[in-house]
């Protein structure tokens, strides 16, 4: 993609910060590491050579039989005899953490939640979870879970703020009391009320914040919509007769878009911190979910493994400075008043 003579330079301010552009690349690294976590965090091979026939037990499930065993249920493969089985009658490709967000640790000689050690490099939790794998899941979903909140948010704000900056009048007038009333609508207790009738899930979370955290980008469009539509190009588009959505894509929205995106890295740490906090409150994804709130909540119910509090807490702190980083050098590159 070709980028014109404003964009150059802002790419050139961005690249400048250069806390705000290690920062982004940290942050894709982490983003990458987490999408891939099946095949970073898993107890199960990614893939088996197993008397000349391959499988692939990362994707596909298979009885015991399968691999020389007497039982039809689904394969265990931290068993002793499987794994006996596996390597000895051709071989395994395992993933680099061969434990997943929930599966138990036997071999270990603690009792849970026990300490770091070779294998649990982070420890484990109560249940005997491996705690980096339950980083690695937990990272993947508060990531996703912010990015689509971020995304969906902004696009409602964005069309909304539009609306009530170009038209004004009692579109404008009704929209602020309504959002005025909106505003004052409690999201934990409608989550409160919801878990009482239906088992919250990632999706009606996302329904939930999203119709609760539309507000944000509103103000800010519609400022710059009420600024801009009274210029003397809007007027003379208007007078030859462009439409009023050819005006506000084409002519109106660019020059908003620049505090909009300014403010998105901001609303991914708030979301990433809204799944955090419902699941520390034990109002978030259903119980077993991976989740950095629940590992929290983990560490406060277990003084005596300050491992899990510290890990959860660490990765949390890292993940809001790296956004907040970034979110600081996308606002200086798009500041018109900086220089290159």
């Amino acid at each position: 993609m070709v980028l014109n003579a404003i964009n150059r330079a802002r790419w050139a301010r961005f690249r400048q910060n250069s806390r705000g552009f290690w920062s982004l690349w940290i942050f894709l690294i982490l983003f990458l590491l987490a999408l891939f976590s099946n095949v970073i965090a898993n107890e199960k091979p990614l893939l088996v050579n197993y008397q000349g026939h391959f499988y692939l037990p990362v994707l596909f499930n298979y009885s015991e039989s399968t691999f020389g065993g007497k039982l039809q249920t689904t394969t265990d493969y931290q068993d002793p005899f499987v794994v006996k089985q596996l390597e000895s009658h051709g071989w395994v490709i395992w993933a680099p953490l061969r434990q997943s967000f929930n599966s138990i640790n036997f071999s270990t000689d603690s009792p849970f939640p026990s300490p770091p050690s070779r294998h649990n490099l982070l420890g484990t939790d109560s249940n005997g979870h491996d705690v980096l794998a339950e980083i690695l899941y937990g990272l993947r979903i508060s990531l996703l879970f912010g990015l689509m909140l971020t995304l969906l948010s902004s696009v409602m704000g964005i069309v909304i703020g539009a609306t009530q900056g170009y038209y004004g009048g009692k579109i404008d007038l009704w929209g602020q009391r309504l959002i005025e009333v909106w505003s004052g609508m409690p999201t934990l207790f409608l989550i409160i009320m919801l878990s009482s009738v239906v088992q919250p899930n990632f999706w009606w979370l996302l329904l939930i914040t999203v119709l609760s955290g539309w507000m944000v980008l509103v103000g800010v469009v519609r400022a710059e919509f009420l600024r801009t539509r009274n210029f003397d190009y809007i007027r003379a588009a208007q007078a030859m007769g462009v439409a009023d959505r050819t005006i506000m894509l084409r002519h109106i929205l660019p020059n908003a878009m620049v505090a909009t995106l300014t403010y998105m890295p901001f609303i991914l740490c708030g979301s990433i911190t809204t799944l955090a906090s419902l699941d520390f409150l034990g109002f978030g994804l259903p119980l077993g979910s991976p989740s950095l709130g629940s590992l929290l909540l983990e560490g406060k119910n277990n003084i005596q493994a300050p491992w899990l509090g510290i890990s959860a807490f660490m990765v949390l702190a890292i993940l809001l400075s790296l956004l907040i980083f970034i979110g600081e050098a996308v606002r200086d590159a798009f500041d018109p008043s900086q220089t290159r």
